[in-house]
């Protein structure tokens, strides 16, 4: 009697799993798809199928990290009730969180010896992804005031989000402290910072938050 075999079906969550430890195990990045994908015994066809390249593979990794902040915000019911404030504070903790759960990958690829621009075009789809979640925010903010002279520009807070994040980012990567406490304090205060901008009080929460980043790295 023949043994059936049971075909296993390839998901691009697979073989982003696939890649990532290979990165890990290997401290490489593949070279070459054919190689990888007879390694792991996916059908080339199959991994075209959700990635043109390595380097569409490597961004859509950034891309899933955002997509499982955001999916875990609104799986709390209390999230939609939050201000822009509470909403931005829990997605940069949940964000760090995920990115802390996959930290030796993301310091392998972050901190190679490859160019920035290799870097930053990684981010690039991240980048877009951050801007128009904080362009939600600040709009749903515009849309409570009337006076058009206390509306904010969802540009300007959106690039302001993604200036904070890669701040945080590479606070991160260098924090050393039990639980990435520090982490956590940078984000409670630039976020604070961010927002008292934007409601023009910033003289306090900037002096504070300066001081924070001081001590952090001169003292």
């Amino acid at each position: 009697m023949a043994t059936k075999v049971i075909s296993v079906k390839m998901t691009d969550d697979k073989i982003i799993a696939h890649y990532m430890n290979f990165v890990l195990e290997n401290e490489v990045h593949p070279k070459s798809i054919f190689k990888f994908c007879k390694e792991h015994k996916i059908k080339e066809d199959e991994f075209y199928k959700y990635f043109g390249s390595f380097e569409a593979l490597q961004k859509s990794i950034w891309n899933k990290f955002f997509l499982n902040t955001t999916t875990l915000l609104h799986k709390n019911k209390d999230y939609e009730n939050f201000s822009n404030k509470d909403k931005m504070l829990t997605f940069f903790y949940t964000m760090f969180e995920l990115l802390t759960m996959n930290r030796s990958y993301v310091l392998f690829t972050l901190s190679t010896n490859r160019k920035m621009l290799d870097k930053m075009a990684e981010l690039k789809d991240l980048r877009s992804h951050i801007k128009e979640f904080a362009i939600e925010l600040i709009e749903e903010s515009n849309a409570d005031k009337t006076l058009k002279i206390t509306k904010q520009s969802p540009r300007v807070f959106s690039e302001g989000a993604w200036v904070q994040f890669a701040f945080l980012l590479k606070f991160w990567m260098d924090d050393s402290s039990a639980g990435f406490e520090k982490t956590d304090l940078a984000i409670e205060k630039s976020v604070t910072t961010i927002f008292d901008v934007f409601d023009n009080t910033p003289l306090d929460s900037l002096i504070d938050f300066g001081k924070f980043l001081y001590k952090e790295n001169f003292a």
